[in-house]
């Protein structure tokens, strides 16, 4: 990927970003504030900018007069890095250095891990549980008329270690004449045993050579969506995703609701068929999109929380959220995919994660599988942040683990103006030091439709720093801004006046929407501080943090660590894995070792219930402040705090 440096003047920052970045995107992650409120779009025209050297690609708009194009200006949000270049941000160029001391500081986010095939292959790790293998069977004669299926097996013992064999009835079924079909020439699809001194099943038989045809389907079944890939067992490439929102959501958007509903009658049933509809649909596009035939996917694995685990699985969920909180079962056994109405060949063997207790399921276990934490030397803090936050520290040698309330003001619930990740979402934001005007970002670069979960972190933790809110999340009435008002008794920030979104209204950010936050980052630190005090350890004792979930792909560290959300650690020391649910059902379809390593894992994590820690409340309570009651635990946000006040 070819990168190109940009330098900021007069700040000079400099910063190398992917060719075709848009400059306000660079400046923002440079921590260099550029005026802007229409999101990205053009519209504004407050993020006029001087090209001293180089070139950008577009950046003319009816915003620039002729004159102003011709002398270089260019607006930022509009204009493709395709090059190294120089750029003034001509609003700062009169303000005094210790003003410039008080821009941002650069974005920040996590390393992102991805799945390494040949890392895999070089640890031995490489170990697909399903196989395919091509046979050259001799035919049968007057001296050798042995059955088909004894041929087969005794075939198999002569060539390969093979030598606890057992065959599926429709394979036997199907045997006879797949054998005549190719001279005697099949391929047979494995199954190896969890256990090493377990059975190897033969679950399909096929005509001719077909070993180059073998495919894995992974699923996270989670509350809001339902994920999808397709894995070529041969490659270990993922040659297809899809996600779907989960056709439950219509009977309510969290597991408590769902529970409820369960409970009516056929409620269960009415649950457990939507689900599968949903993973049907994700099924039958990956395969769209890869051009694959059904016929050659040989096995499903699927991850979820416990009570999506239990609900598509068609089992009673009532006792997940009732005291002492006791799921059904741990383990599941393998089963064939299509008893539960999962549209695929019947060879199809379905394997679910494992799941720890009512609020740590499966899906917590595939991430803690898939991330390798569970192999790792170091003190790891694994994070997966949505309405639910689950927790697990530990490594290799023990972990522990629990399931804190977050609310969903990460995805956009409760605040006014929130939503989920989407075109028109408010992803990121800045301050003017001197006039607090806002520069703002969205996702697609449209006007401003609202505020997702990342840009709620940014503004608050910017807002903090600046001095625009203190401590308590409650705004300085004594600034100089038309942007600070009090709205029907509500004091707010207007971050998009009317004329300058999508939704004909002022987007502002409330003193409520930030008390909302607080709440929420409160649970998940409380809940963190709450699992290592119960262990016997501090936070300082922490060597990397895994964060898992959509959010934490947009999430910046530093404003993370800022309003307290995360300790503060540094970033090379956070990875992102994306959908760790995913990405542990993906792994098991790839290696052997996850699904024999997977029990005594389960085994290992010991679960906290919050509710029954009697510190857990206490330290809600301290966290219940930005970044929190003890500053001094975290020391750069108390630097930059302080330091900002000098000034």
């Amino acid at each position: 990927m070819q990168m190109n440096k940009v330098t900021f003047l007069p700040h000079q920052r400099e910063i190398e970003v992917p060719a075709g970045e848009s400059l306000i995107r660079a400046a923002l992650n440079a921590g260099v504030h550029i005026n802007a409120s229409c999101g990205g779009e053009g519209v504004c025209g407050k993020c006029r900018v001087l090209i001293e050297q180089g070139e950008v690609a577009e950046g003319v708009s009816e915003r620039l007069s002729a004159e102003d194009v011709a002398k270089g200006y260019r607006l930022a949000c509009l204009s493709e890095v395709t090059a190294d270049v120089v750029v003034r941000i001509p609003v700062e160029s009169s303000i005094d250095v210790s003003v410039l001391n008080k821009q941002a500081s650069t974005r920040r986010k996590a390393t992102i891990k991805h799945i390494d095939f040949n890392s895999l292959k070089e640890q031995g790790l490489f170990i697909p549980p399903v196989e395919k293998k091509f046979l050259q069977l001799s035919p049968p004669d007057v001296q050798n008329n042995m059955p088909d299926v004894t041929r087969l097996i005794e075939y198999l013992k002569l060539q390969s270690d093979e030598h606890k064999l057992e065959l599926t009835l429709a394979v036997i079924r199907k045997l006879p004449d797949v054998l005549r079909q190719n001279d005697f020439k099949i391929t047979i699809t494995l199954v190896r045993p969890v256990r090493d001194n377990g059975k190897t099943l033969i679950i399909d038989v096929q005509p001719g050579d077909t070993t180059a045809a073998n495919y894995a389907v992974a699923m996270d079944i989670g509350t809001t969506t339902v994920y999808g890939q397709l894995i070529d067992l041969s490659s270990g490439e993922c040659l297809g995703e899809y996600g779907e929102f989960n056709g439950q959501i219509s009977y309510g958007e969290d597991v408590i609701s769902r529970i409820i509903y369960a409970e009516k009658p056929e409620g269960r049933k009415k649950l457990q068929e939507v689900v599968v509809a949903t993973i049907n649909k994700v099924i039958g596009e990956i395969l769209r999109q890869a051009k694959v035939d059904g016929d050659n996917i040989a096995t499903i694995t699927l991850a979820g929380n416990t009570t999506m685990t239990q609900l598509l699985v068609d089992i009673e969920p009532r006792y997940l959220r009732r005291a002492p909180y006791v799921p059904a079962s741990s383990l599941y056994p393998p089963f064939s995919a299509v008893t539960i109405g999962i549209d695929i060949n019947p060879k199809v063997i379905a394997l679910l994660y494992p799941v720890v207790s009512s609020y740590v399921g499966g899906d917590i276990v595939a991430g803690v599988m898939g991330s390798g934490l569970y192999r790792s030397e170091k003190l790891t803090l694994y994070l997966d942040i949505g309405t639910n936050a689950e927790i697990v520290i530990g490594n290799r040698d023990w972990l522990a683990c629990t399931a804190c309330s977050a609310g969903p003001a990460f995805e956009g619930g409760g605040i006014e103006f929130g939503m989920r990740a989407s075109k028109g979402a408010i992803e990121d934001f800045s301050l003017d030091p001197v006039t607090f005007e806002p520069m703002l970002l969205t996702i697609g670069n449209i006007r401003p439709k609202g505020i997702c979960g990342s840009g709620l972190i940014n503004m608050t933790a910017e807002m903090l720093e600046m001095g625009v809110i203190n401590n308590r999340g409650h705004f300085n009435r004594d600034l100089n801004t038309p942007r600070i008002r009090c709205n029907n008794g509500i004091w707010e920030y207007v971050l998009a006046w009317r004329e300058e979104t999508l939704i004909d209204r002022d987007i502002s950010l409330s003193e409520p929407d930030i008390d909302n936050l607080i709440r929420a980052k409160g649970a998940i630190y409380s809940g963190c501080m709450t699992l290592l005090e119960e262990v016997g350890l501090t936070m300082d004792k922490i060597e990397h943090i895994i964060l898992a979930g959509g959010f934490g792909s947009y999430i910046d560290l530093d404003r993370a660590m800022t309003i307290g959300l995360l300790p503060e650690i540094e970033a090379d020391r956070v990875t992102f894995i994306g959908n760790g649910s995913l990405l542990g059902a993906r792994m098991s379809s790839l290696t052997k070792r996850i699904r024999k390593d997977v029990v005594e894992v389960t085994k290992k994590m010991t679960n906290f219930e919050l509710s029954e820690t009697p510190s857990y409340m206490s330290n809600y309570v301290a966290a219940m402040f930005l970044p929190h009651t003890e500053i001094e635990k975290f020391p750069r946000t108390k630097q930059r705090i302080e330091g900002r006040g000098r000034q």
